[in-house]
């Protein structure tokens, strides 16, 4: 029979590799995608645009108000997203987002009755968000054995990260060499309406150094190319 997975599919570059990552090791893919009041809602088009061309059995979109809290760069426009890098954990964290997003998944997980949940955190080549780490996700896992039917019944469903100790090159390798399609992926914080990225964001300078050094063509459209 096959296994089934929810895979948390932002639109960006991580979380379509994730996507290509679970569905080479043979996970029927259920992917999972949150409205939570971004101000960079391209990356919820790319996400649509991932799912269908990376083989996902479905795609759920979940609106959540996380913006009605705020506290982020990228979910109040009062604050301003960075264009140089910052000390410390920068204002783009959005709190208690992936443990958030991971409780959603878990829950779906739960009824489609899936093995796994994949989500692309990385704790090399990051912004130094606390809910990206190793710790985090060994913290989440014990939860999902204590706080569900299936870990209650001795079959908990499992977080993978096949990111997590991976360089931003290494993730793109990775990806080429499964078939991802970069040209379709937003990561940028501040992306305008049609996609186009900043290029001097935190995310932007990742994805950017990311493709310099894999030695792959950089396919983002960026504001300033007028692409």
């Amino acid at each position: 029979m096959t296994q089934r997975a929810v895979i948390l599919l932002s639109g960006g570059l991580d979380s379509a590799t994730c996507l290509a990552m679970a569905r080479q090791q043979g996970f029927a893919c259920h992917a999972l995608s949150f409205d939570y009041g971004q101000r960079h809602g391209a990356e919820l088009q790319a996400a649509r645009k991932v799912a269908e061309r990376g083989g996902a059995v479905e795609h759920k979109i979940i609106h959540i108000g996380l913006d009605s809290i705020g506290g982020s760069a990228l979910t109040d426009t009062r604050i301003a997203v960075p264009d140089h890098p910052q000390a410390g954990i920068p204002v783009t964290y959005v709190p208690a987002r992936n443990t958030v997003f991971l409780a959603f998944a878990l829950g779906w997980a739960e009824v489609l009755d899936a093995q796994a949940i994949f989500i692309g955190v990385n704790a090399v080549d990051y912004s130094g968000y606390p809910d990206c780490r190793p710790a985090f996700i060994e913290a989440f896992q014990n939860l999902a054995g204590l706080a569900t039917k299936a870990g209650v019944e001795g079959h908990p469903i499992r977080i993978h990260t096949p990111l997590i100790h991976l360089s931003k090159a290494e993730i793109i390798r990775a990806g080429v060499e499964l078939g991802v399609d970069y040209a379709l992926t937003v990561s940028c914080y501040a992306a305008d309406t049609e996609g186009r990225a900043c290029g001097v964001c935190d995310s932007c300078r990742l994805r950017t150094a990311g493709f310099q050094a894999a030695g792959v063509t950089d396919p983002t459209r960026y504001v300033a190319s007028g692409v």
